[in-house]
C-alpha cells in the first residue's frame, strides 16, 4: 500500500508541475502530506480525529440516515429520508477527512469502509451523472409516499438551486471528497462518480445552457479541485461561470444582490460568503481576473476592520447565520458558526497565497487556535455549531445536530491542518505557523528538510533546523505575528492592546543574532544554507489586554485576554460561586500565566485579581482570584457561565441577582430544551423583545397551537402578580407576540385559572403584567396560544 501511495504522490506532483505552467497562485502551499507533526498540541488532536471523531461520525451517519439516503435513492431500501437535502454532504465530508487521515497513517479497515461507502454512493447516481438523493429517491420509487418532495426542492432539476435546494452544494462536496480519496488511495472509484457528475454540470450550465448560480457556494471550490486533479479546463470555466452569473438581482442572504466583482462588504450567510470569497480567490489566481482580486481585497478589509470577532469568528447573528452590521459584534448571541471559521481559514490562506502578506496568516492563526478549535470538544465527539463569546449556561456541546455540517466539516479540516504551516515560491520558503514537525520541501535549487521544534502556543521559542540536500542559496521568510508588533489584527483599528508595547523580535542563526529585513510581516533571511543551520526566534509571551473599537458597543468597558495566539475566557467552574457575569477585573492586578498539565489536556491558565460587582452602589465585594482558560477549551466540563470580554469597570458587570420566587423554582415546559428553560428565570433583563444577546425560550417552528411553561416552587407562596417579557423577532424571524395567554395555579392535583383583576397585556418591548386575586400555591403555569402564522417566545417570566 505504501508503494501505491508513493505512485499517487508522484502522479500528483507531475500534474502540479503541468498546471504550474498556467496561471496560478504566485505562492504555493506545502502539502500536508509533506509535513509530519511531532508536537504535543496539534498532533494529539489529529490522532483523536482519526481514532475517535472519524469512527464516531461514520457511526452517526449510519444511525441518522445519511447512508440510508443513498440506499433509498438506489432502490435498495425503503424508508424515510433525513431532514435536510444537503445531508448527503455529511458522507462526502467524512470521506474527505478519512482520506486525508489515510494519507497521514494508513488504516486498512478504514480504506475498506470507504470502498463500501463509495459503492453505495455510486449505486444512487442516475445514468446521466445526476446525484442528489432527495430527488432520485422519489424518481426511482414513485409509490414511496413517505418521500414527498422536500419544500426546498423544485419540481425540476436545478429549479430552486439559487436559493435552497443545495443540488450544486452537494456536488461541490462530492468533488472535494473525490479528489482527496484519489490522492490518498490512487483509486478512481469516487473520482469517476465525480467526473460523471461534473460533466453533467458542464453540459447543463454555461453561456449556452442554464444561467443559474448555486445558492450555497462550494461547487466553485470543488470544480477548481477537479480541474487540478484532471486538467480539464471546462471545470475551471464552469467555476468562473457560476461566479460571473451571480447577481445582481438576487438576495443579500446568499451574496447575489450584486455581481460578485461589484461587492465591497461582507454580507449575508457567513459560510456561503467565506466559501464564495475563497472561490473568487481560486478563480482570480487561475484566470488572472484582477476584478475578483479587487473585490475580495475590499471585502477582506471590511471584515477585519468591522466584522471580525477577537476569536477569529465571523457571522454575528443567528438571523440567517449571517454577518451583522458594521461593529455589531454581540457576545452572548454571537453565532460565529464553526463552518464559518473553517471558511475563514480557507479564505485567508488563499489571500496569503495571492499577496504574500503575513496579515492574512495572522487572521488565519487567530481563527485556528480560537474560533475554529472551539468547535470540537477535547474528547473529539462533542461539538459546537455556534461559538458564542459569553454564556449564562444555556450553551452545551452536542453529540449531533440534525444539521450536522459543522461536525463533518471539522472531520475533514483537522487532518489538513499541517498544510497551513509552510508555503513556497521557487526559492522562497515561508514559515507561517509554529508547530513542532518534520517537513520535506522541494525548492527550485534543492530539496530541504526542515525540523521545527517548539512548545508553541504555550512558549514562544521556536527552533528551525535547516537541512538542504546540498549547500544552496535560498530565502527563508519567518512570520513575525502581528500581536508581537502591538497589532491584534494587522492594519486594523477594530482591536488594540491596552498597555503593551511593540517588541522587536530578535532572530538568531546558529546562536548568533542577525540583522534581517521585515517585509510584509516576515523576517526575510537570504543566505547560503548548509546542513545543520539553525534558526531561533523567541516570541514574547506577554499577557495582553485587548480592547475593542469604541463603536463595538458590546465590549465597552471590557477587555479580552490574549497570550500568544490564544484568546482566553473566564468560565464559571473555575470561579468562586461559579459566577462570571458579576466579575470585575482589577487592571492593576498582577496577571500570572501558569502551565497546568493536568487541566483540560494541558493548558496555560492566567490568574489575576478582581471582585464581584454589587447592586445599588453597595460596598465592593472582597478581592478574589479570577482564573482564565483558553477560549477553545471552554464547556468541556459541563455548561455554566462564560465570558471572553471581562469588565474592568464596575458599572459594566451584571451584579449577582437576589433569589426570587421564580429563580428558585423548577421550570418545565412543552419545550424540552433544558438550556432554553433556564432562560425564563435567569433574571437577565432584555433591552427589547428582539434582544438575542441573552438566553430566551422559543417555540419555533410551531404555530397556531397551545404551549405551556410551568414553575414548581420550592415551597408554597402567596402570589398576586406575574410579568412576562415576550420574545419577538419579527419581521426577520419566526416569533411574534402570542395570540393570547393566561395563568393557572396549582391547587392539590388540579390546575385552576387565576381570577385576574387586570387584563392580560400583549405588547412588545416591555413586561406584560397581569394582577389577580391572591392565591397560595406551589406551582404556576403559563398557557400561551401561538399566533396563526408564527411561533412565540419568552425572555423572562416573573412572579410576585
Amino acid at each position: 500500500m505504501k508503494k501505491n501511495f508513493k505512485c499517487v504522490a508522484a502522479a500528483c506532483l507531475l500534474l502540479n508541475i503541468a498546471i504550474a505552467q498556467k496561471p496560478d497562485y504566485p505562492i504555493q502551499p506545502v502539502a500536508f502530506t509533506q509535513v509530519h507533526l511531532t508536537d504535543d498540541f496539534w498532533k494529539p488532536r489529529l490522532e483523536t480525529n482519526a481514532t475517535v471523531t472519524i469512527p464516531y461520525i461514520l457511526d452517526q451517519c449510519r444511525v441518522h440516515g445519511r447512508i440510508d439516503n443513498f440506499l433509498i435513492a438506489a432502490h435498495k431500501k425503503k424508508g424515510k429520508l433525513t431532514v435536510y437535502p444537503f445531508d448527503d454532504t455529511d458522507l462526502y465530508k467524512l470521506i474527505e477527512g478519512a482520506s486525508y487521515s489515510l494519507q497521514e497513517k494508513y488504516d486498512a479497515r478504514l480504506d475498506r469502509q470507504l470502498d463500501t461507502l463509495i459503492n453505495i454512493i455510486g449505486a444512487a447516481q442516475e445514468p446521466d451523472g445526476y446525484l442528489y438523493t432527495f430527488r432520485t429517491a422519489g424518481v426511482i420509487d414513485a409509490k414511496q409516499t413517505t418521500n414527498t418532495p422536500h419544500d426546498w426542492i423544485g419540481s425540476k432539476r436545478w429549479e430552486k438551486d439559487s436559493v435552497l435546494s443545495h443540488e450544486l452544494y452537494n456536488s461541490g462536496h462530492l468533488y472535494e471528497a473525490a479528489v482527496a480519496h484519489y490522492a490518498a488511495t490512487g483509486k478512481k472509484s469516487l473520482l469517476n462518480i465525480a467526473i460523471k457528475n461534473a460533466d453533467l454540470l458542464v453540459k447543463t450550465f454555461g453561456p449556452d445552457g442554464i444561467h443559474e448560480y448555486p445558492g450555497h457556494q462550494i461547487v466553485e471550490l470543488g470544480l477548481v479541485k477537479m480541474y487540478r486533479a484532471t486538467g480539464k479546463e471546462d471545470y475551471l470555466k464552469l467555476a468562473k461561470f457560476f461566479l460571473d452569473v451571480r447577481g445582481p438581482n438576487g438576495e443579500t442572504y446568499n451574496q447575489a444582490d450584486k455581481r460578485v466583482v461589484d461587492q465591497t462588504e461582507a454580507e449575508g450567510h457567513a459560510v456561503r460568503a467565506a466559501y464564495m470569497y475563497t472561490g473568487m480567490a481560486d478563480v482570480a489566481a487561475l484566470t488572472n481576473d484582477t476584478r475578483y482580486l479587487d473585490a475580495i481585497d475590499t471585502i477582506w478589509d471590511d471584515v477585519t476592520w468591522r466584522k471580525l470577532y477577537i476569536t477569529g469568528g465571523i457571522g454575528a447573528t443567528n438571523n440567517g447565520e449571517a454577518f451583522g452590521e458594521a461593529y455589531d459584534l454581540p457576545n452572548m448571541s454571537a453565532y460565529a458558526e464553526t463552518c464559518a471559521a473553517i471558511g475563514n481559514v480557507y479564505w485567508n490562506q488563499r489571500m496569503f497565497l495571492l499577496h504574500g502578506d503575513s496579515k492574512y496568516m495572522d487572521v488565519l492563526e487567530r481563527t485556528l487556535y480560537n474560533g475554529l478549535l472551539s468547535g470540537i470538544s477535547l474528547s473529539g465527539n462533542r461539538f459546537f455549531y455556534p461559538n458564542p463569546l459569553a454564556s449564562v449556561g444555556q450553551h452545551q456541546r452536542s453529540a449531533w445536530f440534525d444539521c450536522a455540517c459543522c461536525i463533518s466539516n471539522m472531520t475533514r479540516f483537522l487532518p489538513s491542518m499541517p498544510g497551513y504551516i509552510y508555503a513556497q515560491d521557487a526559492d522562497d520558503l515561508y514559515v507561517n505557523l509554529f508547530v513542532s514537525n518534520n517537513a520535506t520541501i522541494k525548492l527550485k535549487t534543492t530539496d530541504v528538510k526542515l525540523v521545527e521544534q517548539t512548545e508553541y502556543p504555550w512558549k514562544g521559542k521556536v527552533d528551525i533546523t535547516v537541512e538542504p540536500a546540498k549547500t544552496s542559496s535560498f530565502t527563508m521568510h519567518i512570520r513575525i505575528p502581528g500581536w508581537t508588533r502591538n497589532e491584534p489584527v494587522t492594519g486594523s483599528s477594530l482591536y488594540a492592546f491596552l498597555d503593551n508595547d511593540a517588541a522587536v523580535i530578535p532572530v538568531y542563526i546558529n546562536g548568533e543574532k542577525i540583522n534581517y529585513t521585515l517585509q510584509n510581516g516576515y523576517a526575510v533571511i537570504n543566505r547560503t544554507w548548509k546542513k545543520g543551520d539553525k534558526i531561533t526566534v523567541d516570541f514574547p509571551m506577554d499577557i495582553q489586554k485587548v480592547t475593542a473599537n469604541a463603536k463595538v458597543k458590546a465590549d465597552v468597558g471590557r477587555f479580552a485576554l490574549q497570550r500568544g495566539p490564544v484568546v482566553y475566557c473566564v468560565e464559571g467552574v473555575d470561579q468562586k460561586d461559579s459566577s462570571v457575569m458579576s466579575l470585575v477585573a482589577d487592571t492593576g492586578s498582577v496577571f500570572n500565566a501558569v502551565y497546568k498539565p493536568g487541566v483540560l489536556n494541558g493548558i496555560t491558565e492566567i490568574n489575576f485579581t478582581g471582585y464581584q460587582a454589587t447592586k445599588n452602589n453597595a460596598p465592593a465585594s472582597p478581592a478574589q482570584t479570577i482564573t482564565a482558560i483558553p477560549y477553545y477549551s471552554w464547556n468541556n466540563r459541563g455548561s455554566g457561565e462564560m465570558e471572553v470580554w471581562i469588565p474592568y469597570k464596575a458599572g459594566i458587570a451584571t451584579p449577582k441577582a437576589e433569589p426570587t420566587i421564580a429563580s428558585k423554582a423548577t421550570v418545565t415546559s412543552s419545550v424540552k430544551n433544558v438550556l432554553m428553560l433556564k432562560a425564563v428565570h435567569d433574571q437577565y433583563e432584555p433591552s427589547d423583545s428582539h434582544d438575542q444577546s441573552m438566553g430566551y425560550l422559543h417555540f419555533w417552528p410551531e404555530k397556531d397551537t397551545t404551549k405551556w411553561i410551568q414553575y414548581d416552587f420550592n415551597s408554597a407562596y402567596t402570589i398576586s402578580k406575574s410579568k412576562v417579557y415576550w420574545y419577538d423577532d419579527k419581521p426577520s424571524g419566526g416569533c411574534d407576540l402570542p395570540a393570547s395567554w393566561k395563568l393557572l395555579y396549582k391547587q392539590g392535583n388540579e390546575w385552576l385559572p387565576v381570577n385576574n383583576t387586570s387584563d392580560y397585556e400583549i405588547a412588545k418591548d416591555k413586561y406584560n403584567t397581569v394582577e389577580f386575586k391572591p392565591v397560595t400555591t406551589t406551582g404556576l403555569r403559563l398557557i400561551i396560544q401561538l399566533p396563526k402564522n408564527d411561533a412565540a417566545g419568552v425572555h423572562e417570566w416573573i412572579v410576585e
